[in-house]
């Protein structure tokens, strides 16, 4: 990666490979792209492959930071609230602080999406953690203890759960 541009002094770019890459269990990958410290804590941004089906994200809110999400492929489910939406290629979509959401892939397509987050939250750290989780490394009882941290707030969704029965989780 580049070094940490000073405001007013240079570009920051990350060249197609040159990111760190997670694998996520089911397939796809959690491209690392920048975190709040190589921008000056103006944001963090990464891309999300996921596989036909494959859950992204829990349901979960922010309280400190908006989030934004564009469809580069696929299709995508959100919780936004307590409302299921769809979201496909080409689509934007910004998240305010406070607002519970999760999102996944749809069934039948594997999906692309650039996540962004601003202000920006040193949240890499919380990826590798929940790459660990998913592999078996660490419990999930170690995310409860980082909330706050990472701003990232676990929530329980029953519109969630129910829209994605059937679809692979894993």
């Amino acid at each position: 990666m580049t070094s940490t541009p000073q405001p007013g002094e240079s570009a920051l770019l990350v060249r197609g490979g040159d990111g760190e890459v997670l694998d996520l269990p089911g397939g796809g990958g959690f491209g690392l792209l920048t975190d709040s410290e190589e921008t000056g804590a103006a944001l963090s941004a990464s891309r999300l492959t996921l596989a036909d089906g494959a859950d992204g994200a829990l349901p979960h809110r922010h309280l400190r930071s908006t989030e934004f999400f564009y469809v580069l492929a696929g299709t995508a489910e959100f919780l936004l609230g307590d409302v299921i939406q769809s979201l496909g290629r080409g689509d934007f979509l910004v998240i305010p602080p406070g607002l519970p959401h999760a999102f996944g892939a749809a069934r039948g397509l594997d999906t692309d999406l650039l996540i962004g987050i601003t202000p920006g939250v040193q949240r890499f750290g919380y990826f590798r953690m929940l790459q660990r989780v998913a592999k078996g490394q660490d419990s999930p009882e170690v995310l409860a203890q980082v909330q706050e941290r990472y701003d990232v707030h676990l929530l329980d969704s029953a519109s969630w759960q129910n829209a994605r029965k059937g679809t692979f989780s894993g």
